[in-house]
C-alpha cells in the first residue's frame, strides 16, 4: 500500500524530488501503461497544490487524436485533434508546453471553465509518441520551468517502467 505524505512544505524541486522517489515505489514491477498512468495520475493529483485535473491523453491509432486516459477530476474531454489545444500542441511539436493563462492560448479547448493554467508533457518512448500528460489549474501562472522540469523527470520513470509502447495493446 502507498500512503501520500504531506508535501505542501517543500519547495519545488524538493516536491519533486519526494513524488520522484514516490512514483519509482509505485510503478515498480508494474509495466502496464495503464495502470501505471491511473497511478501517476492520481499520485500528481493528490500530491500537487492547485490542480484541478491531472491525467493523460493517449493516441487513437486510427485517427492520431489524442483520447482521454486516466486521469483524476471532472470529466474531461475526450478527443483532442494533433496540434489544437495544449494538449494537441505538446504532441505535435514533442515538448513541454507551459502556459500561464489558457485564455490566451490560441486554440485552447476549455474542458473545464474552472481551469486557467496548463502543462502538457509529452510521453515519448522509442521516438513514438505514447500519449501526453496532462495538469490543470484554476491559478493562473500556477506552472513554471520548475514544474516543467520536474514534470519531464517524472514522466521519464513512468516511461522506464512501462513495458508497452501504447494502451491495451494499441
Amino acid at each position: 500500500m502507498h500512503t501520500l505524505n504531506d508535501l505542501s512544505r517543500l519547495d519545488k524541486p524538493a516536491l519533486y524530488r519526494e513524488l520522484e522517489q514516490s512514483l519509482r515505489s509505485l510503478l515498480a514491477g508494474e509495466p502496464d501503461l495503464v495502470a501505471c498512468a491511473a497511478n501517476m495520475a492520481s499520485l500528481l493529483y493528490w500530491s500537487l497544490p492547485d490542480l484541478n485535473w491531472a491525467g493523460f491523453y493517449l493516441p487513437d491509432p486510427v485517427s492520431g487524436d489524442l483520447l482521454v486516459g486516466p486521469f483524476q477530476g471532472k470529466p474531461a474531454c475526450v478527443r483532442i485533434p494533433p496540434g489544437q489545444g495544449v494538449c494537441g500542441t505538446a504532441a505535435v511539436r514533442r515538448e513541454t508546453v507551459v502556459v500561464a493563462n489558457v485564455h490566451e492560448f490560441p486554440g485552447h479547448i476549455a474542458c473545464d471553465s474552472a481551469s486557467n493554467a496548463e502543462v502538457v508533457v509529452p510521453v515519448i518512448r522509442d521516438d513514438r509518441l505514447v500519449g501526453v500528460l496532462d495538469l490543470d489549474s484554476p491559478v493562473p501562472g500556477r506552472f513554471d520551468a520548475d514544474d516543467a522540469r520536474g514534470l519531464e523527470r517524472l514522466v521519464a520513470i513512468f516511461v522506464a517502467a512501462t513495458a508497452v509502447t501504447t494502451c491495451a495493446g494499441r
